[in-house]
């Protein structure tokens, strides 16, 4: 089977009839995350070399879309997985690879800090060496998958080089990790988000992703696209997944008194007609920021915060119409278009957010440096 039919596998046997219970009780989805493990998904993007698919960004915002569409909660997670995995596959040891594409291993991003916020890029929690090992500190305020995945992707300012930060592959079980409760979320809700710190927690050099002050740069240059791709990939099926919905909602209500539908009125079709323009003009975003980055254009990183800010926004838009369109059916906690509204409310202050992306892009076409 390809990728693809493997995913509509789980999608039908797993993902679709756990989507209510993931969002209604905050369970995180264990069972996707296990059945994707199994069919070799969770290593689509890791080399041959190692067992995986050997895939790449394109594949993997397939991937995200379509579970977006059926629930935001497992694409998030996933996102996060990826995006990891843009650091693991080039820089932590084989053995750890291989490990993830046995699907022994889920990786998350372990970067906002309450001090730095939406710049995540200039970590405040700190490293140092110790003998021949190095000894982290560190509060991290918001981690997907917190107390699920089993590698975090760590950052720290450098231990003893110059630069903004280093990265490091730090196991979510080790002694000085502690991670409280979840946060009780308004969407998203079986993401299992929540802070972490970290206290005197010793790692080996061999934890050590990239170079010592290197961190920077594979955050920006390598991770930073691909997580927002695959996070605007998310918001493409939920958009998708919302207008769908609205439109059979008004497809088959119907006036008692007249015996025509709602979406007769021409009102309700207009509303539906912008969102799914808005909805259109997001993707085709999304789809040349890809473009872009498979074939190393120079205008990639760009396309890439374009991508981000225009579907986070456009997902808030879309959303809202559905919800209105849909009227006081779309406010039952049974319907689904509800569910998508509340998953939509995250992506625009999902960092980098969209005002701060906003300012990257006014940086960008003023030809001033972006990140400062």
């Amino acid at each position: 089977m390809t990728y693809l039919q493997r995913l509509e596998k789980i999608i039908d046997e797993v993902i679709e009839p756990s989507a209510v219970a993931i969002d209604r009780e905050g369970i995180f989805p264990r069972a996707a995350i296990s059945a994707m493990g199994e069919a070799g998904l969770l290593g689509l993007m890791s080399d041959v070399e190692v067992g995986g698919m050997g895939l790449g960004t394109v594949e993997a915002a397939e991937v995200v879309e379509r579970i977006g569409r059926i629930c935001s909660s497992t694409a998030l997670v996933l996102t996060m997985h990826y995006s990891g995995i843009e650091a693991v596959e080039k820089h932590a040891e084989e053995s750890v690879r291989r490990d993830i594409v046995a699907g022994r291993h889920l990786l998350t991003l372990a970067w906002s800090e309450v001090g730095s916020r939406s710049h995540f890029w200039v970590p405040l929690g700190t490293a140092r060496r110790d003998g021949d090992e190095f000894v982290l500190d560190g509060e991290k305020s918001m981690v997907t998958s917190a107390l699920e995945a089993d590698y975090y992707v760590w950052s720290s300012k450098p231990a003893q080089a110059s630069g903004a930060s280093t990265l490091w592959l730090v196991g979510s079980r080790m002694a000085g990790l502690s991670q409280p409760k979840q946060y009780d979320g308004v969407g998203l809700r079986g993401n299992c988000s929540a802070p972490v710190s970290c206290r005197s927690l010793r790692i080996p050099e061999s934890s050590m992703l990239g170079p010592d002050g290197g961190g920077f740069d594979i955050m920006i240059w390598g991770v930073l696209p691909v997580y927002c791709v695959l996070l605007a990939s998310s918001m493409v099926g939920v958009m998708d997944a919302a207008i769908a919905h609205a439109c059979k909602h008004v497809a088959k209500g119907k006036f008692v008194h007249t015996g025509g539908t709602i979406s007769e009125l021409p009102t309700i079709r207009a509303y539906l007609a912008k969102a799914r323009v808005k909805a259109d003009m997001a993707r085709s975003l999304r789809d040349e920021a890809l473009l872009a980055l498979s074939t190393e254009r120079e205008d990639a990183m760009l396309r890439v915060m374009e991508a981000k800010a225009a579907t986070a926004e456009a997902a808030l838009e879309v959303t809202d119409v559905a919800m209105r369109v849909c009227g006081g059916a779309a406010f039952r906690k049974d319907s689904a278009i509800e569910r998508y509204f509340r998953d939509a409310r995250a992506a625009s202050i999902m960092a980098p957010t969209s005002d701060v992306l906003f300012d990257f892009i006014g940086r960008a076409i003023c030809d001033m440096p972006i990140f400062t």
